[in-house]
Order: C-alpha cells, then structure tokens, then sequence
C-alpha cells in the first residue's frame, strides 16, 4: 500500500503539502485579525475563524491528532486548514476542511484529506474516520469521494450527507 504522507516532526508532508499543527501565535493572530506574511492573501476563510475560535473549548484539537494548516511546500504559504476533530466518539473520528478560493480546484483538499485520514488511523481508538457535507457543496462532495469516502447516510430535510472513509483494503 502506498502512503500518501511522510512525517517530519509533528508536520504531514505529502508531494504538494505541509500539514502543519497550528501554532499559538497563529491562532491568536486569526482571532486578532492579524495579517501574517505567510498566509495566502485569502487567508483565513470564514471557516478558519470559527475552527480557531473553537479551539480555546476544545483544547485536544490541537493535539497530535488535532487540526492543521494546509501550506504549500512551494511557496510556504497557508492555503487552508484541515483537523480533525478529537476525541473519537464510539471510533469515530470526524474529519473537516477547507481551502481558501484562491487555491481552489488544485487538488489541494483532496490531497491533504488522504493523508489526514491515513494518518488518523494511527491513532488509539479509532475505528473508522467521516465527514459530514451540506448537499448543496458539490465540490466537498466530490473532495470527499476522490478521498476514498463513500456516503453512509443522507438526511434530505437537512440537505446533507456523512460519509466514511473506506478502508484500504477496500479500496
């Protein structure tokens, strides 16, 4: 089986990507409105805002199997971010993502969700690794599937979906 990432310290290197734990001093500067000179201009997106807000209620996700920039290895600059959202509940471990419009349709989403999930399989407890996505994302979708996720579930009153990781086995 091949791997889709490399690990140099706590970053996940894959051929286009650095998946890097945020630091500190990035979280406070997102929450800050602080413009940092590595970020891509776009960044952070909305989503980006929320996740780094979160953090100070869910300090586990910024652990080892926590959330992450997404920086491009040419360049070095932050295109997005990726986590996972920790702990697992019943073996589940929910992942989420995002990259910013500028860096979009490169692949980038789907590239750096392979490597988080491979990677999240490592860790104690966990069995399976999923995301939810509103229906009307076709573009997450497609992210999600060229993962190797397949759907599971679709609620059409809420007009989203949860897919699982399939396993390699399977793939």
């Amino acid at each position: 089986m091949s791997q889709f990432f490399s690990m140099t310290g706590t970053d996940l290197i894959t051929d286009r990507l650095v998946l890097r734990p945020w630091a500190p001093a990035e979280v406070a500067a997102v929450l800050d409105g602080t413009r940092l000179p590595h970020w891509a201009g776009d960044f952070p997106a909305g989503g980006d805002l929320v996740i780094a807000g979160l953090f100070a209620e869910h300090p586990d996700w910024l652990g080892e199997y926590g959330h992450r920039q997404i920086v491009e290895r040419d360049g070095g600059l932050v295109v997005g971010s990726i986590g996972l959202f920790w702990p697992p509940s019943d073996g589940d471990l929910e992942i989420g993502y995002g990259i910013v419009a500028s860096r979009q349709g490169r692949g980038y989403a789907t590239e750096a969700t392979r490597a988080l999930t491979e990677f999240a399989r490592t860790a104690p407890g966990v069995g399976t690794v999923s995301a939810g996505v509103e229906l009307s994302n076709p573009a997450s979708v497609r992210v999600l599937e060229k993962a190797g996720f397949r759907r599971t579930h679709m609620d059409a009153e809420q007009h989203t979906a949860r897919y699982q990781a399939t396993p390699p086995a399977e793939r």
